[in-house]
């Protein structure tokens, strides 16, 4: 049969190699410490969620639901979607497994891929993976803060609270955003052919877009828009003064945005990201979405909300050389044998050092002493024990310091206490 084209990944798709998981593990594990140190308890939702969920939850006009989701019919013909973000799947679960009964507010988080569509470039992939963190069923500003401060926090505790910003905004909620939206409408109406296609259209499905569009002529016009400050109620006022305050006693630093708005329609009042300082792509994003709950068929119920890019915050740890912890002690010993009874009495013996909590190293494919002793040099180990067939027969192995090369035979038995007193004698 002739050979075929390679099949490759899908366009925007990748793979995690074993070099990747260190830094993933690094990130994950500093994250999830803070969080359950804050009584956060893990959730996974499933990958595949109905359309509408989406539809709903995340609004009909956002360029998410237009243009970027993974879509299609089952063989039931139910229309279903690729998770494209967290928050949505979460308040589903929170909804379908009764949690409104348990003690408010519930505080969760999650590690998971998510999908969309989008032309691949750097910052953006078509999966990628995100950490997020919700906390349902308190509607008060200090839910807000507390969250931003153990965003804060986790980018401080991975050494990056000097390279990064806190952008910071209100949207309003109900009461006071429309009358914000017909302002913007006005300023906006005589000025259409000065920005661009995209932002036209925004124009009429959901015009806040407008002003968080990346195109020059765009920030240009934008930048004389109304502020929403100039607008907000005074329950949305003393919303985001409370907030601020925490964040200035809590000594977070922040930016105040006025033109921050967020893409997804469910965010109400309090917005934020997180950015490097020298621009880019947001690492974190989240804010208040008090009426998504209600939106998808339960109660009224306030929550809030954040996620972080995986990918996004790994290559900025590597762009500051943020140096990460290795995973896996350096191995003291390296197990080398030769012929099959040492290599099966070796795989015995390797075992019991493993259990014994001692790090080493073996090459059981290898059958050249000589090639198992380089192995063992490039390790930097402090001993090497070499297992022959004669050695195996007589119960016996040979104990080699790597230092001075000085080699002498030990008995096979009780060798894992020999070699525990030996490294405590170095």
């Amino acid at each position: 049969m002739a050979r075929g084209k390679q099949i490759q990944s899908v366009k925007g798709m990748h793979d995690i190699l074993p070099q990747d998981w260190p830094w993933r593990d690094f990130v994950f594990k500093k994250t999830k410490t803070i969080l359950e140190d804050y009584d956060f308890e893990r959730i996974e939702t499933p990958v595949l969620e109905e359309t509408e969920l989406f539809v709903r939850g995340v609004g009909e006009g956002t360029d998410i639901v237009e243009k970027e989701m993974y879509s299609f019919k089952t063989k039931g013909g139910d229309s279903v979607t690729m998770r494209p973000e967290g928050t949505a799947p979460v308040v589903r679960a929170y909804l379908e497994h009764g949690m409104r009964s348990l003690p408010q507010p519930v505080k969760l988080y999650y590690l998971s891929p998510k999908f969309r569509h989008e032309q691949p470039q750097a910052g953006r992939l078509r999966q990628y993976w995100t950490i997020g963190a919700e906390l349902l069923g308190e509607g008060s500003f200090s839910v807000d803060a507390e969250l931003i401060f153990i965003l804060w926090k986790i980018f401080e505790e991975m050494g990056l609270k000097d390279a990064i910003t806190l952008q910071i905004n209100s949207i309003g909620d109900s009461n006071c955003r429309p009358e914000y939206k017909r302002a913007l409408k006005d300023y906006y109406k005589n000025k259409l052919k000065k920005v661009c296609a995209p932002c036209r259209i925004k124009y009429k499905k959901n015009i806040l877009r407008m002003l968080d569009c990346i195109q020059q002529e765009c920030r240009e016009v934008s930048a004389k828009a109304p502020q929403i400050f100039d607008f907000l109620d005074d329950d949305c006022k003393t919303h985001l003064k409370n907030v601020l305050e925490f964040l200035e006693e809590a000594k977070v630093p922040y930016i105040l945005n006025p033109y921050l708005v967020r893409g997804l329609d469910y965010y109400t009042r309090t917005v934020f990201e997180i950015w490097p300082e020298e621009g880019g792509f947001a690492l974190a994003s989240g804010g208040r979405y008090d009426r998504l709950v209600e939106t998808l068929g339960g109660q009224k119920t306030e929550a809030a909300g954040w996620e972080i890019g995986i990918e996004r915050i790994i290559e900025f740890l590597k762009n500051k050389n943020v140096k990460i912890p290795k995973q896996k002690p350096e191995p003291k010993i390296f197990l080398t044998q030769l012929g099959d009874l040492a290599k099966k009495r070796s795989l015995i013996m390797f075992e019991q050092f493993r259990k014994a909590g001692i790090p080493l190293k073996a090459s059981f494919t290898r059958d050249s002493i000589k090639s198992q002793l380089r192995i063992a040099n490039k390790l930097g180990v402090r001993f090497t024990l070499i297992l022959g067939q004669r050695e195996a027969l007589d119960g016996n192995i040979i104990l080699r310091d790597m230092e001075s090369s000085v080699q002498e035979t030990l008995p096979l038995e009780g060798i894992v206490e020999t070699i525990k007193k030996r490294l405590k004698e170095k």
